[in-house]
């Protein structure tokens, strides 16, 4: 039950902030269930990538992801997914723990600052969608009179090489890297930011699938139990946190979380100190 519970915290972190949610997958696994460290990155990769696929069916649905772009930016993140796991195989379980914490603080800097300086974007999941996100002369991506975005050279590079980045931060920590995904498809291109977190799912589903079967090809196993119970309370969370957005104010939501990523990133760094 405890398992399904956290699973649910996870989605419905996901589904109500549109990206970032699933970072608290790992620290509940690891402190809240006793999973051991690896086995948590793998197990969070498969429940992240199951309940963002969740989230997908309903943007397709409605029609806001970006396929093509989707895919070659997808495509690179799962060709360095398995760099990442690789990379997680040789640093201690306490070194990838403390980087995770540092991450997971950098996270919530950032939701802090999105929520006060573009309080729309906080809103983005119950939002209106936008086919574009402006007019920027640094865009590389852009649209053309069609409607279809343009990928050329510069934009399938520059899609490609955020994708590579991702795709190691993905293997090695076990998150979705949804928090990186919607700012560099609104960087890089023209889409509005409600587009851009539907693709973001879309993307995470394709990157953790190549990390779960570079971990289990890596012989990290996991509690089937405890995954069944996780994966289908990140699936009941998505659900309900995609529903629940519609009626939640964004900014709050945004601040909340990311003051509770504070409070576990603090505990994860100071639990080696108190626990030496």
């Amino acid at each position: 039950m405890l398992s399904i519970v956290f699973g649910t915290i996870v989605g419905l972190a996901l589904g109500l902030t549109g990206g970032g949610g699933s970072i608290f997958a790992v620290p509940l696994l690891i402190y809240g269930l006793g999973v051991a460290p690896r086995q948590a990155i793998g197990l969070s990769l498969v429940a992240v990538a199951l309940t963002a696929a969740s989230g997908v069916v309903q943007a397709a649905r409605r029609g806001v992801i970006e396929w093509r772009a989707g895919v070659i930016f997808a495509l690179a993140g799962m060709v360095a997914a398995p760099v990442g796991v690789w990379m997680g195989d040789r640093v201690s379980e306490t070194a990838t723990l403390l980087a995770f914490a540092v991450l997971m603080l950098g996270v919530a800097t950032r939701m802090l600052v999105r929520a006060a300086r573009s309080p729309q974007d906080a809103r983005v999941v119950r939002a209106r969608v936008a086919e574009r996100a402006g007019d920027d002369a640094a865009t590389v991506c852009r649209y053309a009179t069609d409607g279809r975005l343009r990928l050329n050279a510069p934009c399938s590079a520059a899609l490609a090489g955020v994708g590579l980045l991702v795709g190691v931060g993905s293997g090695f920590f076990g998150v979705g890297g949804g928090f990186l995904i919607v700012p560099a498809l609104v960087w890089i291109t023209e889409m509005g930011i409600h587009r851009a977190v539907a693709t973001s799912l879309f993307v995470i589903v394709l990157i953790g699938l190549s990390g779960v079967v570079s971990t289990l090809a890596a012989g990290r196993v996991f509690d089937p139990i405890i995954a069944a119970g996780f994966i289908l309370g990140g699936l009941l969370g998505m659900t309900l946190g995609r529903y629940g957005a519609e009626r939640l104010a964004g900014q709050q939501l945004q601040r909340v979380f990311a003051i509770a990523m504070v409070v576990i990133a603090i505990f994860m760094l100071a639990k080696p100190l108190i626990t030496a």
